[in-house]
């Protein structure tokens, strides 16, 4: 009796080069609607996120917020500026509801910012394959049910980063509420986590971008059809793009919910990507490059992580 193989679960029909407009409008109709969601869930006004968790009888950093978290932590950015602007916040335009958030729901909000800027550049600049419309609402779904959940973590008083220590002073940032002049000259003390987090975010999403533009601008030339990208980044680790997306999705999460959570999503989407979409890949690869692909997984033995795994 012959075994026949484990068919692996893959949204994108990879090496079908056709473009698909239902698809293209889905994902990013989607991946736009998924920002005004974000802020309804962190903003202290539209307290979207706020009612949702009281409703399931859960204590936020809004409703409850004990006395080990600074009152300053939870005020509107722009109150927290050294030098605080002069002219009202409905004078910013379309970014005045910005003006509202204090300085974490504006991070976790500039991140679902720019994790949907990225993956419609994606989609748009970089990826050939054909994403039908059943796959951009997949995706979206889950990229909005992560942020949310990020959101959702940030603001459950069991849950949020506002607790995690120890703390970094930001120099441009003031706290009101400090009792010395000194403190408040050293800055406000936001989670070092928060800082930490941020920095992965970036440092992720660098990765993830710049070697996916890399290998799109490779297989852009003639001489290189039919041939592995095994330049720039992706001498690092063979899907090097999904160690940068690992990084970002845990740098995010660590933004909302301190250490713990931030090592957690990293290493849940790190498991996800090393058994799915690696074997995904790698059969894929397999089949298009032949001996191309063994070579290149014998010079370049990482999988995802560069020199560990």
């Amino acid at each position: 009796m012959s075994s026949s193989r484990k068919k692996h679960f893959d949204l994108i029909r990879r090496g079908e080069k056709k473009p698909t407009l239902s698809g293209t409008l889905t994902f990013i109709g989607l991946r736009v609607a998924d920002i005004p969601l974000q802020h309804a869930l962190l903003s202290p006004s539209t307290r979207l996120g706020t009612n949702l968790l009281t409703a399931l009888g859960l204590r936020t950093v809004y409703t409850t917020p004990p006395p080990s978290i600074p009152s300053s932590l939870l005020l509107p950015v722009t109150n927290l500026l050294s030098s605080p602007p002069t002219y009202p916040s409905r004078s910013l335009g379309w970014m005045s509801p910005l003006a509202s958030l204090s300085p974490t729901p504006l991070l976790l909000f500039l991140m679902s910012v720019g994790s949907a800027a990225k993956q419609i550049y994606w989609h748009l600049a970089l990826s050939q394959d054909s994403f039908p419309a059943s796959a951009a609402v997949a995706v979206s779904a889950y990229n909005t049910l992560v942020n949310s959940g990020n959101a959702l973590l940030f603001l459950a008083l069991g849950t949020t980063s506002l607790l995690s220590r120890p703390g970094i002073r930001i120099p441009f940032l003031s706290d009101p509420s400090a009792a010395t002049t000194t403190t408040t000259n050293g800055g406000l003390a936001l989670p070092l986590s928060t800082v930490v987090g941020a920095a992965l975010y970036v440092v992720g999403m660098a990765i993830e971008t710049v070697s996916e533009r890399q290998r799109a601008e490779f297989k852009s030339r003639a001489e290189n059809k039919g041939r592995v990208c095994m330049q720039g980044l992706w001498r690092w680790a063979r899907h090097v793009n999904y160690f940068g997306y690992a990084l970002w999705r845990g740098g995010y999460c660590m933004v909302g919910s301190g250490w713990i959570g931030g090592f957690l999503m990293a290493l849940a989407q790190g498991w996800d990507l090393s058994q799915r979409a690696v074997a995904v890949q790698d059969e894929y690869c397999s089949n298009r490059y032949g001996e191309q692909w063994v070579r290149f997984k014998n010079e370049v033995p990482y999988r995802i992580v560069p020199g560990v795994y």
